[in-house]
């Protein structure tokens, strides 16, 4: 998962989807990362992102149920896959998708809801937040 997101911050063009201009948000307090409690958008993002790893990995991206599809920005984000479906001045394919193992995928997934929690980061605009790698 971190591997992916540094991939996306640091070598955009070599992510799927493909997008010219693609700058995803979350690396500085510009542009950065807000959440959503929104099921439903939520929901939309997740299906965005799984579109886009059938797309450009096949319709058995999984591996037989051993990985899943990540996404970032997270689909616990406004800015996550589906951004463009609620906001038509938002980039399209302005996020990156990449199968990775189930299990590191549920690990990143709780480890952001943790951070959410322990940072009362709560939906609303005001909660901006971005996302460091340190090794």
């Amino acid at each position: 998962m971190a591997q992916h997101i540094k991939t996306a911050f640091t070598n955009p063009q070599d992510t799927k989807p493909y997008m010219s201009a693609k700058k995803v948000p979350g690396q500085t307090p510009d542009l950065p990362l807000h959440r959503t409690v929104n099921k439903t958008r939520k929901d939309d993002s997740r299906k965005a992102a799984v579109k886009q790893c059938k797309r450009y990995r096949g319709a058995n991206y999984t591996q037989g149920g051993a990985g899943e599809c990540d996404e970032y920005p997270f689909a616990t984000t406004y800015e996550g896959a589906a951004e463009h479906d609620y906001d038509a001045d938002a980039k399209k394919f302005n996020f990156s998708v990449k199968p990775i193992a189930k299990e590191d995928n549920g690990t990143g997934g709780s480890l952001l809801l943790s951070f959410y929690a322990t940072n009362r980061v709560i939906d609303r605009m005001e909660d901006g937040f971005i996302v460091k790698l340190v090794s």
